[in-house]
């Protein structure tokens, strides 16, 4: 198994906003063979909660092909957050496992 997982410090305050992007956002993952995609919410310090999207593949050879496929391409492209102020503080980051 391959786990490709984007971690997102959201602005205390900030998380309805958030969570509302990630549950009525269009997502293409769901057309990509063997892939499966999960959000989860962590901890949260004073100015941020600490959350993790991840999908996850059969195995990492599985998961490349899929990052140069027009579903991936739409999948990340910028998310609809209509409050028009940033949600994050930086910018996500990846890991791979």
């Amino acid at each position: 198994m391959f786990i490709a997982m984007n971690r997102f410090q959201v602005k205390t305050g900030s998380e309805k906003a958030f969570e509302t992007v990630w549950a009525t956002r269009e997502s293409y993952l769901g057309n990509m063979a063997d892939c499966r995609f999960h959000l989860l919410r962590g901890p949260w310090p004073t100015i941020h909660t600490l959350y993790s999207s991840h999908t996850t593949w059969v195995d990492k050879a599985a998961f490349e092909p899929g990052t140069r496929s027009e579903e991936f391409r739409r999948a990340h492209a910028r998310a609809d957050n209509k409050t028009g102020e940033s949600l994050y503080l930086g910018h996500p980051k990846f890991e791979g496992f």
